[in-house]
């Protein structure tokens, strides 16, 4: 049973073992779940998938292998079973409905006349007055026109007056290739997280209070430790402006999964690419933090992440006074490479889409200047920036 999924899941690249696979067989002949694809997904994806970073594969290869099903009776039988379909009607319909519905003979009538076009019907059908299909005037299908009857596959109608909506799940975007959300973004930053054990004993010690208490005949004992604080320190900084006014709500996201990961947080800000001068708020720009002073302040013990799509003239990186908005005595280059030879643990986070990068010269640059240490804005590439950091 359900090799097919093994197949179609190991094909996507999730993970999944053979014992995984017995653990869901053993699951189903238990009786966790019955008649029910909804449930069984559930209960698959449950059992198959340990990191929800593969949710997104494991939703496609589903449903590549449940369109495999051989024939329309066996999706039938697997997803619209006869006493789930009754009842189910039953307990929608309302008395007006079930008054119209008479139109076609009664509910029984509708159903065994469903279940006889799917018995007949072969191939996909669109319009007419007959098959399941899409518009024209069956009773039975999607985007058509009957007073009543069963609509079957997309999630809106077009007159809403079906008497019951049997539709294909809609699954939700977990992959690892993907843009980054709030959740994801702290999940990959924890990667970064060093505790240290700091102040009096104040936290509930669970593990101590039970030994304690086993210890002593079972009187309550109760134990506390020094709370632990994370002390990695992070100095963040971020190109605002320009085409970074494309990546706002993420850097946003980013900045705030930061804030409520890491209490040792320096964010700067910075255009293009770093001169001589950052600077802490965007609405007081021009009191800048010379760059110099940044790199004697903040010890190597700092990791430094930096965010921007490295997208500009390659001039503002090799040349004097090539930056946009001043003359600048040195190339964006020599700050670049004052930075990486301070802080050892550096990565740089670009927003742009990857297959763009090796298109863009400035892009380019900056990539060697940091010593191939950028990765793309997305859960992978945030969690490789961890593992460079933490190294």
């Amino acid at each position: 049973m359900f090799i097919g999924l093994f197949d179609r899941l190991r094909q996507a690249g999730v993970p999944v073992s053979l014992r995984e696979w017995l653990d869901l067989h053993a699951a189903v002949e238990s009786g966790v779940v019955f008649a029910d694809m909804e449930e069984f997904y559930r209960l698959a994806r449950l059992v198959l998938v340990k990191d929800e970073r593969y949710y997104d594969r494991f939703d496609r290869a589903f449903s590549a292998w449940h369109e495999g099903v051989d024939t329309l009776d066996a999706a039938l039988e697997a997803l619209i079973p006869e006493a789930w379909l009754r009842r189910e009607f039953e307990r929608s319909l309302s008395e007006e409905d079930k008054a119209r519905i008479e139109s076609l003979g009664g509910l029984e009538a509708l159903i065994e006349t469903f279940k006889q076009r799917l018995e007949e019907q072969r191939e996909r059908h669109a319009g007419g007055n007959k098959w399941i299909g899409t518009g024209g005037t069956s009773p039975f299908g999607a985007y058509g026109y009957n007073p009543e009857g069963i609509r079957i596959g997309p999630a809106e109608s077009r007159h809403r007056r079906a008497v019951k909506v049997w539709e294909e799940r809609q699954f939700r975007d977990y992959d690892d290739a993907l843009a980054l959300g709030p959740r994801n973004m702290k999940m990959a930053l924890r990667r970064l997280r060093r505790f240290a054990r700091t102040g009096a004993g104040e936290e509930f010690d669970i593990d101590g209070t039970i030994e304690a208490t086993a210890r002593d005949g079972g009187l309550l004992n109760v134990r506390t430790r020094p709370e632990r604080r994370n002390a990695v320190k992070v100095l963040l900084l971020f190109d605002v402006g320009g085409s970074m006014d494309d990546h706002v709500r993420v850097c946003e996201a980013l900045f705030a999964a930061c804030r409520s990961e890491f209490k040792h947080l320096e964010p700067f800000y910075f255009h293009n690419c770093l001169y001589e001068g950052v600077w802490r708020d965007n609405s007081r720009r021009h009191e800048r933090f010379p760059t110099l002073e940044l790199l004697r302040t903040y010890g190597s013990d700092y990791k430094v992440i930096v965010v921007g799509d490295a997208t500009m003239s390659p001039y503002e990186i090799t040349h004097p006074g090539g930056s946009v908005e001043h003359f600048n005595d040195e190339p964006g280059a020599a700050w670049l490479q004052r930075l990486v030879g301070k802080f050892p643990h550096l990565a740089w986070l670009n927003p742009a889409p990857e297959r763009y990068w090796d298109y863009t010269q400035s892009i380019r640059l900056i990539r060697d200047l940091v010593g191939e240490r950028m990765y793309p804005l997305s859960v992978q590439g945030l969690d490789e920036a961890a593992q460079t950091l933490v190294r």
